[in-house]
């Protein structure tokens, strides 16, 4: 069996569609990263301004020791946020693009498979058996890449269960620390 003109036509028009849905998505994820980072920038910058006025305004060592603890808790605080920001980000655009190469992927198998059951109908006589060891072939192929697609779903959760642990662990080492150094700077 052969294709048609029209076909390879669609087929391409089908494939440039999907290229440049891609590379929309693709940008939309940097635009929002450039926006985090913006935004990130501005706020560390008048963090920066504010923590500077105060320590120049401190009066004795005892309210400079204590602002500098309390400096680390809200700092450690927004940097666990721009990492889960920085993580949705990631992880959006990655699914979004997931989503489309998934649903590309199923469309081709089920091309794919109207092309083998074709193929099949127009053998010749006494080929049954070489059809049913592909038609088996291509089914055990399917149910592996099943399997993987399975496997990244899991091994992505994990990796969020992680990230989202380490982030929980992180925030609560800060705060201990800041309670520690504040109260060490009350005891001076």
């Amino acid at each position: 069996m052969s294709l048609t003109p029209e076909q390879v036509i669609a087929a391409q028009k089908a494939n440039l569609e999907t290229f440049f849905g891609l590379t929309n998505k693709a940008f939309e994820g940097f635009e929002k990263l450039v926006e985090l980072n913006v935004t990130a920038s501005r706020a560390a910058l008048a963090d920066v301004a504010t923590h500077t006025q105060a320590v120049m305004a401190a009066k004795d060592p005892q309210e400079l020791l204590a602002l500098q603890a309390g400096l680390l808790q809200p700092m450690a605080e927004k940097s666990v946020a721009y990492s889960r920001h920085l993580y949705d980000i990631a992880s959006g655009a990655g699914t979004e693009i997931t989503k489309t190469l998934e649903t590309q992927a199923v469309e081709a198998q089920r091309n794919f498979n109207s092309l083998v059951d074709s193929a099949a109908k127009n053998a010749p006589a006494g080929s049954e058996t070489s059809v049913a060891v592909f038609k088996s072939a291509v089914s055990a192929a399917n149910n592996a890449f099943e399997s993987v697609q399975k496997a990244v779903k899991q091994a992505s959760d994990v990796a969020e269960a992680n990230f989202n642990a380490v982030a929980n662990s992180a925030t609560n080492a800060a705060k201990s620390a800041t309670a520690t150094a504040t109260a060490a700077a009350r005891k001076r």
